[in-house]
């Protein structure tokens, strides 16, 4: 029991310690990363849909606008609940989507639509 308990301690510290990073990117102990991030739609189209999930998941879930559109222009702000590499998508007016995979939720502060796809920055 002791060795199983010792045994998810480390792999929390571990899994956090990959996320925990000053503004400049260098480990800092003790702080977890932030999660938040903005959704910018930087085309000429409207976005109808945006989906993230843990990239572990394999699915996408609900769509994140609701009855919400994003137009051109427009930035909308989301949270994800975890930490680790995410996959990201959004489905335009027409039908049309982009998707972006593998994103370090925290790394990545803003999530740009483009006219060539999604930018994680």
């Amino acid at each position: 029991m002791r060795r199983s308990s010792l045994f998810l301690v480390l792999a929390a510290a571990l899994a956090l310690g990959g996320c925990v990073t000053t503004g400049g990117g260098a480990p800092v102990s003790g702080r977890s990363c932030d999660t938040s991030f903005r959704v910018v739609n930087q085309t000429n189209a409207t976005v109808t849909q945006v989906y993230f999930s843990h990239a572990s998941l394999g699915d996408w879930g609900a769509d994140r606008l609701g009855t919400r559109d994003l137009k051109s222009g427009q930035a909308l702000a989301f949270r994800a609940a975890n930490t680790g590499r995410y996959d990201f998508r959004v489905v335009f007016a027409n039908g049309r989507a982009q998707e972006l995979r593998q994103v370090d939720i925290c790394r990545a502060a803003v999530i740009t639509v483009t006219a060539n796809g999604l930018v994680a920055t």
